[in-house]
């Protein structure tokens, strides 16, 4: 059986390949494999990469062996690689055994950057592009586009009702009704003609700031007010309070509750974009961190980006704030309390006496005092918390359960009839979605938030009723 047994990266990197993008290339031959063993395919592989010439024509081989030639994934001549540390920043995991290897293994590359100052990474952590999704970095006066994501600003949004939960059972009809008349979802997806919203934040000198971002100033207010594909929701549920919350002034009870997840849209992911090049073409990193290249502070492309990441975290809130003002009008509703928290974003704080720039993607701010929202899946509960404020950890929490099974996977082993009857089981009236975002599909949010006990303390449960979410299997954007 063993000679059968895949090959990986460790195997090439074992022959003498180099950790660029040639290994990615090698793979995929390993890929088409048809006919050979693997000890035959690893003498191939030597071979190729000591006489590329002779497999230029190669069934097999080709692809990889012309690569070879044409340098692939090497270094320019003129070309200056920054070294990353050889001894990396110290990091935080908070349960760490909830967390897959890929994860742990980007957040080791991250914390060798030489801008690297601290780092954490939390019980909801799962691979992702540069820094892992759940991670959370602290550098010196560099900000990391793919360190904050492609969603910037992306966030929760919650309102409160003065509606008690039980009242719920007399208004599905109407809840239903109006959350699908006052939504939109998917990639790309907006409104038109006089279906678009007006806010402030369309007027934001920001716009101004260059012709890449003022090109994006229609597509902003077409979106403004939509929500994005992928984990993106709007869902109405019973938010229930075991005793009174003195901060908030409101009682012991359940109240309906209004819960939102979505991002900056098409615009956020064109920043990111743009300035992830940009850090590419200045910050040249090893090829294991190339997706952590970081802008200085001080240039001007930095400028730039932590001007446009604060307009398109600021545009999310405003999209928020558009839905929750159309469905509270809707329900005829008054809003007793509204907490907002967001994730994939960069914030200038202190650590140890100096500013540090933190980022945090798919990872939420928890500050001694400061309240946020960690939902579980469309069919587990969320919970309202006020963060206890461990610098350990960077002052962070978990921004939801975190994937624990990717969406491919998700895809092409769940059924739907399984699904069905889970959200049936647990009462819930699901509108839209994929199977990629099945409960199944997501950790155990009890076990998450068993994880992160001295991070934040629990106010309040929110249980999901009727979920709306993008039914053409788009990605977030």
């Amino acid at each position: 059986m063993k000679e059968h047994k895949q090959i990986n990266g460790s195997d090439l990197l074992a022959l003498g390949y180099p950790q660029t993008e040639l290994l990615g290339i090698a793979l995929k031959a390993n890929k088409k494999r048809t006919g050979l063993t693997r000890v035959e395919m690893l003498a191939h592989y030597k071979m190729v990469l000591d006489n590329a010439e002779d497999y230029v024509n190669h069934k097999l081989f080709g692809k990889l062996a012309t690569a070879i030639i044409e340098g692939v994934g090497q270094p320019k001549e003129d070309e200056v690689t920054i070294p990353l540390k050889e001894t990396a920043v110290s990091y935080s995991i908070y349960g760490s055994d909830q967390i897959e290897a890929g994860a742990i293994k980007q957040m080791e590359v991250a914390v060798k950057l030489p801008v690297a100052v601290a780092g954490a990474l939390m019980p909801d952590a799962h691979q992702g592009y540069g820094l892992p999704i759940g991670g959370v970095l602290a550098t010196e006066h560099a900000v990391i586009p793919y360190g904050v994501g492609v969603d910037i600003g992306c966030r929760m949004a919650l309102s409160i009702f003065d509606i008690k939960g039980m009242e719920f059972y007399g208004m599905e009809a109407l809840l239903k009704e109006q959350l699908v008349k006052h939504t939109k979802f998917g990639a790309g997806h907006g409104f038109l003609g006089q279906y678009k919203a007006q806010h402030a934040i369309l007027d934001r000198g920001e716009f101004n700031l260059n012709p890449f971002i003022k090109n994006l100033q229609d597509k902003a207010w077409a979106q403004l007010g939509s929500s994005g594909g992928g984990n993106h929701f709007v869902e109405w549920g019973i938010m229930e309070f075991s005793q009174r919350d003195e901060v908030l002034n409101i009682d012991k009870g359940s109240y309906l509750a209004l819960l939102t997840h979505s991002g900056s849209r098409g615009m956020g992911a064109m920043i990111a974009g743009r300035y992830t090049q940009i850090a590419k073409e200045q910050c040249k990193l090893p090829y294991e961190a190339k997706n952590l290249a970081y802008l200085d502070m001080n240039s001007e492309a930095g400028q730039e980006y932590w001007a446009l990441m604060n307009l398109a975290g600021d545009y999310a809130s405003a999209c928020h704030e558009v839905i929750h003002d159309k469905l509270t009008k809707a329900i005829g509703a008054e809003v007793v309390a509204k907490i907002e928290n967001h994730h994939n974003f960069a914030w200038k704080e202190m650590y140890e006496g100096k500013e540090v720039i933190v980022h945090r993607k798919g990872a939420t701010p928890a500050r001694k005092g400061v309240m946020g929202i960690i939902p579980g899946s469309m069919t587990a509960p969320g919970f309202l918390v006020r963060g206890k404020g461990e610098e350990e950890a960077l002052n962070s929490a978990s921004h939801g359960a975190g994937r624990q099974m990717s969406r491919t996977q998700a895809i092409k082993t769940l059924k739907t009839k399984d699904i069905q009857a889970v959200l049936q089981d647990h009462g819930v009236e699901l509108i839209g979605a994929g199977k990629d975002e099945a409960p199944m599909a997501y950790k155990d949010i009890h076990q998450v938030m068993a994880a992160q006990g001295d991070l934040v303390d629990v106010v309040a449960m929110f249980t999901p009723k009727i979920v709306r979410m993008a039914d053409d299997g788009s990605r977030e954007d």
